[in-house]
C-alpha cells in the first residue's frame, strides 16, 4: 500500500502486521491527521458528543454559529451542521486510506443524538439524516448498543449504511450486536441487494470495567488478599478476550459463511476506552494486550503518544484466553456480578454522552443569545 513503508517503522504502524488498525479517538487539525496517516499508519477516527463538547468550547466555531443563527437555525440544528461539516472534512482526509484499503479502513464516525439512545425509530431517522448529509462512503454512523439501539443497527445495515455500534460492555450484549449485524445483512440479501461493501465495527469498552471492578474489590478485600490480587486490573482484558472468542465463533459459522460468499465483511471488534485510568497500571496496558487479527483500537491522544514512545506490538489478543476465562469464573464465584456492573456502565455511558450533548446545546444557545 502506498506510503505504508514509513508507517511500518512506527510502533503504531507495526500493529498492522498483526491484523489490527489504530484509529484516533478525537479531533485535531488537518495537518496533524495527515502526519498521523503518513508517519504512523493511523487508519480512521472516532468522535462522540464529549469530543465535540471540547471542540465547541473554543471560539473557532463562533462565526459559523452567528451565521447559522442568523439564518434561523436553533441550537440543535447548528450543532448538527457543525458536526457534519467537521466529520466530512476529516473523512476527506482519510479518503485515501479508504481507497487503498479497498474499504476496510479510513472511516470516521459520527454519533446519533444520545437523547435517542432508547428510541429505535428516532435513531433510524437521525442516522438516515446524517448519512444523507455526509454522503461519503467512509463515514460510520454510531449507534449505542442499548436494547432499543439493536433493532436500529439491523435496520441500518439492511439499508447499506456503515454502523459503529458503541457502548458495548458485556459479552452477552456483544453477542446481540453481532446478531443484529448478521440479521441486517440477511435482510438485505433477502431483498436481492448485495451485502458486499458494508462495513461495521462493534465498539467494546475496556478500561471502565476495571475501574468499576477494582473499586468493588478494594471495598471487599484488603490489600494482598488472594482474590483481589488475582482479579485487580485483569477483568477488563479478560472480558475482551472472552468477547473475541465469541467473535471468532460467530464469524467462522456457517451463518456468516453464506453471507461471506456473497461478499460480506466481518464486523470487527473495536476496543474503545483504552486510555489507562489507574496510574498503577501501564499507560499502554489496554493496547499491548489486545492486538490481534480483524480488530481496531481507537486511542485517545495521550495513549497514542505513549504507545508511539514505548509500546510493543505483538499478537497478544489470542494468548491467555483460558486464563482469562478462569479469571471471569473466579470473579463469578467471588460474587462479582459482572452483568450488573456492565449494565450499570452502559447506563452511565449513555448519561455521560447525554450530559455532553446537553452542554453543547446549552453552550450554543448561550452564544446565540
Amino acid at each position: 500500500m502506498p506510503g505504508m513503508e514509513m508507517a511500518m517503522q512506527s510502533r503504531l504502524g507495526q500493529a498492522l502486521k498483526y491484523g489490527q488498525s489504530f484509529w484516533y479517538d478525537g479531533l485535531i487539525g488537518a495537518a496533524e491527521f495527515d502526519r498521523l496517516i503518513r508517519e504512523d499508519g493511523v487508519r480512521g477516527a472516532t468522535t462522540n458528543p464529549a469530543i465535540f463538547e471540547k471542540a465547541l468550547n473554543s471560539s473557532a466555531y463562533d462565526a459559523d454559529i452567528r451565521r447559522l443563527a442568523a439564518s434561523g437555525h436553533d441550537a440543535e440544528e447548528i450543532y448538527r451542521q457543525l458536526a457534519v461539516r467537521t466529520v466530512a472534512e476529516v473523512a476527506d482526509l482519510f479518503s485515501g486510506v479508504h481507497r487503498d484499503s479497498s474499504g476496510a479502513d479510513g472511516y470516521v464516525s459520527i454519533e446519533v443524538s444520545p437523547r435517542l439512545a432508547y428510541d429505535t425509530a428516532g435513531t433510524v431517522r437521525e442516522a438516515l439524516d446524517l448519512w444523507g448529509r455526509l454522503a461519503r462512503p467512509n463515514v460510520m454512523i454510531k449507534v449505542p448498543a442499548t436494547r432499543e439501539g439493536l433493532p436500529a443497527v439491523a435496520e441500518l445495515i439492511a439499508r447499506g449504511i456503515h454502523v459503529n455500534v458503541t457502548l458495548i460492555f458485556s459479552v452477552e450484549r456483544y453477542r446481540q450486536v453481532m446478531d443484529a449485524y448478521l440479521s441486517g445483512l440477511e435482510r438485505r440479501a433477502a431483498t436481492g441487494a448485495s451485502p458486499a461493501g458494508i462495513s461495521s465495527v462493534a465498539s467494546f469498552f475496556v478500561s471502565r470495567v476495571d475501574s468499576s471492578v477494582d473499586a468493588l474489590l478494594e471495598k471487599r478485600y484488603p490489600s494482598g488478599d488472594a482474590v483481589r490480587s488475582e482479579l485487580e486490573g485483569r477483568l477488563a482484558i479478560a472480558n475482551c478476550k472472552a468477547a473475541y472468542r465469541e467473535f471468532r465463533q460467530a464469524f467462522t459459522s456457517e451463518r456468516f459463511r453464506v453471507l461471506e460468499r456473497a461478499g460480506a465483511r466481518v464486523q470487527r471488534p473495536l476496543w474503545a476506552s483504552t486510555g489507562t485510568k489507574n496510574p498503577k497500571y501501564s499507560d499502554v496496558l489496554y493496547v499491548e494486550t489486545l492486538i490481534g487479527p480483524d480488530t481496531v483500537n481507537t486511542m485517545p491522544p495521550a495513549t497514542m503518544d505513549a504507545f508511539r514512545d514505548h509500546g510493543t506490538a505483538a499478537d497478544t489478543l489470542q494468548q491467555g484466553t483460558e486464563a482469562a476465562l478462569a479469571a471471569l469464573e473466579t470473579a463469578r464465584r467471588s460474587g462479582i456480578d459482572l452483568d450488573a456492573i456492565t449494565a450499570d456502565l452502559e447506563g452511565q455511558g449513555v448519561k455521560l454522552f447525554v450530559d455532553a450533548y446537553d452542554k453543547i446545546i446549552s453552550s450554543i444557545g448561550a452564544k446565540i443569545r
